[in-house]
């Protein structure tokens, strides 16, 4: 090839970039790196004699280069030595040449570990004791020497001294030589005990911690077990010293992982074969396994590292790697490891499945982009689709790491200020989780949806264990990490866990990749030798291309496009529009960077372009479920760019106990009218309280509070709204509107006929005595006085207020005031003028009657004037009822104190004096008249009180008409009317001589 830029791709675990003469078929195992005797040899101590099938032997050394495997086991069975382990092999462990001189049989053990130590401490106790009481004087054998005394400064102290000495003869007894491994072992102990611990994490919780030593080899025999055992090979070379590096941890063959180290394969053959892209200048590429941080920082730094340097503050573009671009990694976690080291020169890095939130921030990863959709789009699919099937009582569980916590942190947020309520979170441990605590937290907590947003491999264990658990009933949601996975569908009882939907990338065919697997197995077939790759080892030929293609297709279609993404960029960088790219060009990452950014292509049908922030701005997300035969069909899509999204209910098929629409609820939703009290930290879990009358509950703006009716709305308990309070006055058309109103001009008309009757009679004894010209005062009085009747109907208003009250209270004083001086006249004549003739003299001469009337007037006018003046009677609105407003009038009693005062004094005057009267002669009796007609006044204004406090509507103003006309009529009828029937139809009675006879009778009574 003409030009060779170096692609690397990071594949499962991370693939990288980097620059070769020659492209290099690599595949992905676990943690062995193969070497053939060309490459890197490595030295091996072999036997005297020849091994006879050394010649088909092949050696494998680990990463860290301390170990060495052979495919082949050496002929005399003992295992082949490196010059460290054969050194290291005369150093042996085990009983010292002083326990073997010491101990021959049980007595001697029992005498050296047991018999001999109790002793010396007896005896070292036992001077202790006797120093202290020589130096204090007293008598007491023990002193601070007491074993409660040592217990408070040491836990051990009952046997410390005895373990003390222990301690100190196994170092003598035995040698544990280099190779030893200290175990940690945790007793379950519930009892009392200073070293009982607490540890959360732990199934059983309350234990003791107790280390044992073995002499064995240790971690260095957990390296690459897997591929041992595949590849039935022996263990040559030396182990490492205790702890001196940790072995890679040998995770399961991934077949998904595989598929997508074939398609970049496949993506860079294609892109090199291609006339169109980059025509005359071919990719390289180099790929390995990323499956541990700290044991492939070695490779990463090879690939930055310019004859065999790393120089991070070199001058720009001078001594620069040849890697022009990193496809991967897989994982956050992974990506945010070596991510610095490639931000710091600006070399792109396109990763197809880091999806963490934190690579958007450009100011720390200013050249890492990607062709996978952030977390925050996986997030708001979930959302949609618990909205959607109104889930909110659910679960989460993340892989423990940064891609799950930052999954995590995301969906805490999208639920904020929403009906959905995260129950219960929990990370997976990438090795170990106890799933059976998790599911009993979750069955507990009545969770009916749990998200899994984890990688494939433990999303597969947490299922698996839901399986075993019986875990029945369950709604799970699939991260896109493994919502296509084609073990689990297929797994025996993977139904009766409940049913799963997942979000997933849309399947799309990509054009010859299935020939190319085909074609490449064969090749494999027929010469095994290819087989061979560079940090790993797998024996993949018994993979057919059916069981590639048939694997978990997820991400794979990000793997296609971060290639074709990095092939357009260097496209446009060598100016391959003309059909040549210009070979003149010297190229540096950071122009790649700048053209990756400006990315806008097809592939596949679908435009590839970047935002700001690194991210693909195209993209869709289906909606699946695994149905009855184990696939995963599409029910649902959701577009990211523009948003929008559908889900086809019918499609789903519930595995569920009433197959319908499950339910994942803290507390059943409430009954309309009824507001939620929360009960518990979760706004999901509440009681149902149904709202008062006078509230109302809104639940889309606030479920939780009854809000309160306007003083102008009504609602009854249970409402959702208010009403409008209906405004309630007597009307002038209101039937005992009417009839009021009519018995107030009836009024009118007697006091306008009685004053005629007057005016005619006016000489008549009859008249006379009732009053004379008083009588036309008293009944001019009451007709103003009945104008007050016809302002208690209609809709009150402040006018209308004042004139209800001001002309009875005006007026009718001025008639209690005639009546007050009319009764007191009529009983100062007969009784106590003969007693006081001076006073009646004055009385007489200077018309004390009207002087006393005059004076009520005047007084009772300014009191209204100085009351309504400063608190005048306003409309009012009633408000007992709760579905009506009843309009009347507020009467201030600052205002109608002073009135009612003199109106209260007037009445009991006129009810003295009346009722010292009561046995004056029969014609000259008005005294009982008005006594009777004072009595029938208090009674109608007790009643009518009374009503008033137990009846607050709206037919109280007709009642407190009522009342004022029935005080009008009072005295019309008991005082006015008699006398004039006996003008009308008792003439005989209207003389003076019947009236002199009358005093007549009297005086000779008395």
């Amino acid at each position: 090839m003409k030009d060779g830029y170096e692609v690397k791709e990071h594949d499962e675990h991370g693939d990288e970039v980097g620059s070769e003469a020659e492209l290099k078929e690599v595949s992905e195992v676990e943690d062995c790196t193969y070497y053939d005797g060309e490459e890197e040899s490595t030295d091996v101590e072999e036997s005297e004699e020849e091994d006879p099938a050394s010649c088909d032997r092949q050696y494998f050394q680990s990463k860290d280069e301390t170990l060495i495997w052979s495919s082949i086991p050496p002929s005399d069975g003992q295992h082949m030595l490196t010059a460290e382990r054969a050194e290291r092999e005369t150093c042996h462990h085990g009983p010292t040449a002083y326990s073997r001189s010491h101990i021959d049989d049980m007595k001697s053990t029992l005498d050296l570990f047991l018999l001999t130590p109790i002793e010396e401490v007896v005896l070292n106790m036992t001077n202790k004791a006797g120093q202290h009481v020589e130096k204090d004087g007293s008598s007491g054998p023990a002193g601070i020497y007491t074993r409660e005394d040592r217990r408070a400064q040491d836990k051990l102290a009952p046997i410390g001294d005895v373990w003390d000495k222990w301690m100190s003869l196994l170092l003598l007894m035995y040698d544990p030589g280099t190779d030893v491994t200290v175990d940690e072992h945790l007793v379950p102990f519930k009892g009392r005990h200073p070293f009982k611990q607490y540890i959360q994490c732990k199934p059983r919780k309350y234990v003791i911690q107790k280390y044992g030593q073995h002499a064995m080899p240790g971690p260095a025999m957990q390296t690459c077990w897997c591929a041992l055992l595949k590849r039935k090979l022996y263990m040559v070379g030396t182990i490492r010293r205790i702890e001196l590096s940790v072995p890679l941890h040998c995770k399961p063959f991934i077949l998904s992982s595989y598929r997508r180290f074939q398609l970049m394969r496949f993506s860079v053959e294609e892109i090199n074969n291609s006339t169109n892209l980059l025509p005359n200048v071919s990719l390289g590429y180099d790929i390995f396994d990323h499956c541990s941080d700290t044991q492939n920082f070695p490779g990463i730094f090879k690939l930055l590292s310019v004859d065999g340097l790393i120089q991070p503050w070199g001058e720009p573009h001078k001594n620069v790697s040849k890697v022009m671009a990193v496809v991967g990694t897989y994982t956050s976690t992974q990506a945010m490891t070596i991510a610095p080291l490639f931000m710091v020169d600006l070399i792109p890095m396109v990763s197809y499945g880091a999806a963490s939130s934190v690579f958007s921030r450009k100011q720390n990863f200013p050249s890492f982009l990607r062709t996978v959709p952030p977390n925050k789009d996986v997030i708001e699919v979930i959302f949609h689709i618990l909205q959607h099937f109104n889930w909110r009582w659910v679960a989460f569980l993340h892989i423990d790491d940064d891609y799950g916590n930052d999954g995590r942190d995301l969906f805490i947020k999208r639920i904020k200020d929403t009906d959905i309520c995260l129950a219960y979170t929990k990370g997976l441990n990438q090795n170990y989780t106890a799933h059976s605590q998790i599911f009993r937290q979750i069955e507990a907590q009545r969770i009916g949806v749990i998200i899994v947003f984890a990688p494939e491999w433990t999303a597969e264990a947490l299922i698996e264990s839901a399986i075993e658990l019986n875990i029945t009933n369950k709604v799970w949601i699939a991260g896109d990490a493994w919502s296509l996975n084609k073990k689990l569908p297929k797994k025996k009882g993977i139904k009766n866990i409940g049913t799963v939907i997942g979000v997933s990338e849309p399947k799309v065919t990509i054009p010859g990749f299935s020939d190319f697997i085909s074609s490449s197995k064969k090749q494999n077939c027929e010469n095994a030798e290819q087989n061979l790759f560079y940090n790993q080892v797998c024996n993949c030929s018994s993979l057919s291309a059916e069981e590639i293609l048939a694997v978990d297709p997820s991400f794979n279609v990000p793997v296609y496009s971060a290639v074709y993404a990095i092939a357009h960029a260097l496209h446009k960088t060598l100016q391959c529009e003309s059909g040549r790219c210009n070979g003149n060009i010297t190229v540096y990452p950071h122009m790649v960077l700048a053209e990756l950014k400006k990315s806008n292509f097809t592939l596949l049908n679908q435009s590839v372009t970047f935002d700001e922030n690194g991210d693909p701005n195209y993209g869709s997300y289906s909606i699946v479920f695994w149905n009855q035969s184990g696939d995963a069909e599409e029910i649902g899509f959701y577009n990211l760019h523009p948003t929008f999204h559908f889900i086809n209910n019918t499609k789903i098929q519930w595995h569920t106990k009433e197959k319908e629409v499950p339910s994942s609820l803290c507390s059943q939703e409430c009954d309309v009218g009824f507001s939620k009290k929360p009960d518990g930290i979760h706004k999901c879990c509440f009681n149902c309280e149904i709202c008062k009358k006078g509230t109302y509950i809104n639940k889309t703006e606030d479920p939780y509070t009854c809000i309160n009716c306007k003083e102008t709305e009504w609602s009854a308990p249970g409402s959702t709204s208010c009403n409008l309070r209906v405004l309630e006055y007597v009307q002038f058309t209101d039937i005992g509107a009417i009839v009021i109103m009519v018995g107030a001009w009836v009024l009118v008309g007697l006091t306008l006929a009685m004053s005629f009757l007057f005016a005619i009679n006016y000489n008549t004894p009859v008249v006379r005595s009732a009053g004379g010209p008083m009588c036309f005062l008293i009944l001019g009085c009451h007709s103003l006085c009945s104008l007050s009747v016809f302002f208690h109907f209609g809709k009150p208003t402040t006018s209308f207020c004042i004139l209800r009250f001001l002309p009875f209270l005006l007026f009718y004083t001025v008639c209690l005031a005639c009546f007050v001086v009319r009764s007191f006249q009529i009983v100062y004549i007969f009784k106590i003028a003969a007693k006081f003739p001076k006073l009646h003299i004055w009385w007489m001469k200077y018309h004390g009657q009207w002087l006393v009337i005059t004076v009520v007037f005047v007084t009772q006018a300014l009191l209204l004037l100085f009351g309504y003046t400063f608190a005048p009677p306003k409309a009012n609105e009633r408000l007992e009822y709760p579905d009506k407003i009843i309009l009347g009038c507020n009467n201030n009693l600052k205002a109608i104190f002073g009135p009612v005062v003199l109106l209260l004094s007037l009445c009991t005057l006129c009810f003295i004096f009346s009722y010292m009267g009561k046995d004056l002669p029969k014609n000259y009796n008005e005294a009982k008249a008005i006594t009777f007609c004072m009595l029938l006044i208090i009674l109608t204004w007790v009643i009518f009180a009374t009503v008033q406090l137990l009846y607050p509507g709206k037919h109280i103003q007709m009642l407190d008409g009522l009342a004022v006309l029935f005080n009008l009529y009072s005295f019309l009828l008991w005082y006015f009317l008699p006398k004039c029937h006996i003008i009308l139809f008792q003439s005989y009675k209207n003389t003076q001589e019947y009236f002199q006879g009358l005093i007549l009778n009297y005086t000779k009574n008395n």
